[in-house]
Order: C-alpha cells, then sequence, then structure tokens
C-alpha cells in the first residue's frame, strides 16, 4: 500500500497557490490608490472630475506644469500680443487665457521635507543608536521604567502636545525653521529607535566586543568598529521608519510652520487652480512626494527584511 507524506513545516503545492494568491490580491489592491494618483497627475482638470471617472484618456503634463508654475489670467488680446510660446507650460498656460507668472512654491516645500525628514532621520537613530547600546550593555537603574517612560512619550496623540509645543517654539524663536522642526521630529522619533535597536544590540553577543578589548580596544572604539557593523541591518530598519514618519508627518508641519520652513505635505492639498482645486496638480505634487520615501526604502529592503526578522531564529 502506498502512502503520501508531505513535511509538516514545507507547505503543500495548494496552501503555496492560496498564499500566492492571496499576496498578489493584496498587493494589487495596496497599489490601486497609488497607480489612481499617477493617472491622476496625467489628467485635464476636467478629466480628473469627470463622472463617471475617466480610465481611457489623452495624457497631459498640465497637472505637473500648474504644479511648479503660478499663472495669471489676461485678455485674449494681450496675449495675442504676446511673442510665442518657449515651452510646454506656456502652450498649456495660454491654451487656457493664462501666461506663466513664475516658479510655484513647490520646490522650496520639497527640499524643505528632504532636509528636515533626513535630519531628523540620522540624529534619532544616533541617539537612538547610542541610548539602546547603554541600555544593552550597562546596569542603569530602573532601567525597564526608563524604557517604558521613553516608549510613552510615543503613545501620546500629536495634537495633545501641539499647544504646548506652539507656545514654546514661539517663544524660543524656534516657530517656521527647520532646525526646529528637526529638533521636534528627532524627539518624537528617538523613543522608537532606543526601543528598536535596543533589540538588535541585545542580539550581538557581548563576548565580541571583550574579545576585542582584550586585544587592545577601548569601549568606544568596540563600540565603533564591532557593534555598529553587526548592528547595521536593525540601523537600516530603524532608520525606515524614522523616515518614513518624519516624511509624511502633517500635524507639527500645518502648526509651526508656514513659510520659510514649510514641507510639502501641508502644502500639496493647498494647491489651488481656476475653478477650485486643482486636482492634477495635487495629485502630481503626490507621485513625485513618494518617490524619495520609495527609493530610500527600495534601496535598504534587504536590511529591511533581515531586520524584521532578526533574532527569530535562535541556533
Amino acid at each position: 500500500m502506498s502512502t503520501s507524506a508531505h513535511s509538516v513545516v514545507e507547505p503543500t503545492g495548494r496552501t503555496k497557490a492560496i498564499a500566492g494568491s492571496l499576496v498578489i490580491a493584496y498587493a494589487l489592491i495596496t497599489m490601486l490608490p497609488l497607480v489612481w494618483i499617477f493617472l491622476t497627475a496625467l489628467k485635464t482638470p476636467p478629466d480628473s472630475i469627470s463622472y463617471p471617472p475617466k480610465i481611457v484618456f489623452t495624457p497631459s503634463l498640465e497637472g505637473f506644469c500648474n504644479l511648479f508654475t503660478t499663472r495669471s489670467r489676461q485678455t485674449e488680446d494681450y496675449i495675442k500680443s504676446l511673442p510665442p510660446a518657449s515651452g510646454t507650460c506656456e502652450q498649456i498656460a495660454r491654451a487656457r487665457n493664462m501666461v506663466v507668472a513664475g516658479p510655484s512654491n513647490y520646490v522650496p516645500r520639497f527640499w524643505n521635507s528632504v532636509v528636515i525628514a533626513f535630519g531628523s532621520t540620522f540624529f534619532a537613530v544616533a541617539l537612538g543608536t547610542m541610548a539602546a547600546y547603554g541600555f544593552s550593555r550597562f546596569r542603569v537603574p530602573l532601567a525597564d521604567d526608563l524604557l517604558f517612560f521613553i516608549l510613552s512619550t510615543r503613545m501620546m496623540p500629536p495634537i495633545a502636545v501641539a499647544i504646548p509645543i506652539y507656545l514654546m517654539y514661539r517663544e524660543l524663536g524656534l516657530s517656521d525653521t527647520k532646525f526646529g522642526m528637526i529638533l521636534l521630529y528627532t524627539a518624537v522619533n528617538v523613543s522608537l529607535a532606543v526601543w528598536l535597536l535596543k533589540g538588535f544590540i541585545d542580539e550581538i553577543p557581548r563576548e565580541y566586543e571583550e574579545a576585542a578589548m582584550i586585544d587592545g580596544y577601548t569601549r568606544l572604539q568596540a563600540f565603533r568598529k564591532v557593534v555598529l557593523p553587526q548592528a547595521a541591518t536593525g540601523i537600516a530598519a530603524t532608520a525606515i521608519f524614522c523616515m518614513i514618519f518624519a516624511w509624511n508627518e502633517y500635524a507639527f508641519a500645518v502648526l509651526l510652520t508656514s513659510g520659510e520652513a514649510q514641507t510639502a505635505p501641508p502644502f500639496i492639498p493647498i494647491i489651488i487652480g481656476e475653478g477650485g482645486q486643482d486636482w492634477p496638480a495635487v495629485a502630481a505634487g503626490t507621485a513625485i512626494f513618494l518617490v524619495p520615501i520609495v527609493v530610500f526604502t527600495v534601496l535598504l529592503r534587504k536590511h529591511l527584511l533581515r531586520g524584521i526578522t532578526f533574532g527569530a531564529v535562535r541556533k
């Protein structure tokens, strides 16, 4: 009598097929809003608000032109008196009886997001790594209570501390400054960084550092040359989570910035076109805003996947 057996660890072909189908379905559902944003960015304003929504349409760069320029309406006679349009955006504007008045504020706002997000992520991860190393390697009095207190700062909703922070920043002259936003996002993210990195550093055997110090390394040298390379996976994973928060943060950016240090998230929703919200320009700004965080995550994806499973299997 022949019997068929399969491993209790290795999934069957049917299980693999079901799991693969679920993953593909989930990926398609989650990607649908992103695809719709990119499609909307290539529509004209009338097509973007048409009902029923247009799936097949003639692509246009009007949304990107409206995003990067400011326009003013002029009379038809004045437009006819102008020399021929020198670029695509100028041609699109004149077709709607407008002229390009100058660049918009999107590029400065986007650059503010880059500086604030990457700056706060660097400082949060740097401080979090050192704090996590201290909690992991040294006997800290009331360590559990301190770690819970650090984590509790992450539990508060932004609106709970928004007004006190606004008043404090106004007195200190930090309102609407890049340094103030970097400082705030660093303070918010450092609690997450400490908790994540402590788990990674706990998994690194102490014997590595002890062997290095026996060979003549100082504690700092052992930390820099032994611990940091071993914790690179955890540092990369932590940097991604900190970066995502700082890149997407909206509440503090709306309250504490208005011009000089305003980031892209509060700027994109206020893009106003002729007769109301310019949805192609909003979609274009959102699509461009997604690119850096996607690239940053893709570049560190291997570290992220390894970081999530780090320490899950012990030999």
